[in-house]
């Protein structure tokens, strides 16, 4: 099964920022370099189930939310992660995001 790595790691990262956090301040509490960090949240490094563990603790969040529909072949995969970034936008932006679907679902 593939895992999408960047996906989890840019949701590392909106975790920490939420938190007012740095990278070095995250890596310091973790014992690693803020290197690691680094290619943890831009998906470069595969990151342990332990290490996952304590970033979720860290950072007051479940791990669940940050490996959720990570998998590429679910169903839902990135669902969240659009959702999210449409409700951002005003109408106008979600009506041309929303003819854009509509003409690639047409098309495929």
């Amino acid at each position: 099964m593939n895992i999408d790595y960047k996906l989890i790691g840019e949701r590392i990262k909106r975790a920490r920022k939420a938190c007012g956090m740095t990278q070095e301040t995250l890596a310091e509490q973790l014992n690693v370099s803020i290197g690691y960090v680094s290619q943890v949240e831009r998906g470069i490094t595969k990151i342990s189930l332990d290490l996952l563990g304590a970033i979720s603790s860290i950072l007051c969040c479940d791990v669940a939310s940050l490996i959720s529909e990570s998998a590429p072949k679910s169903n839902e995969y990135m669902e969240t992660e659009i959702i999210n970034e449409i409700r951002k936008l005003d109408h106008k932006k979600k009506k041309f995001v929303l003819e854009l679907i509509k003409i690639t679902n047409e098309n495929i």
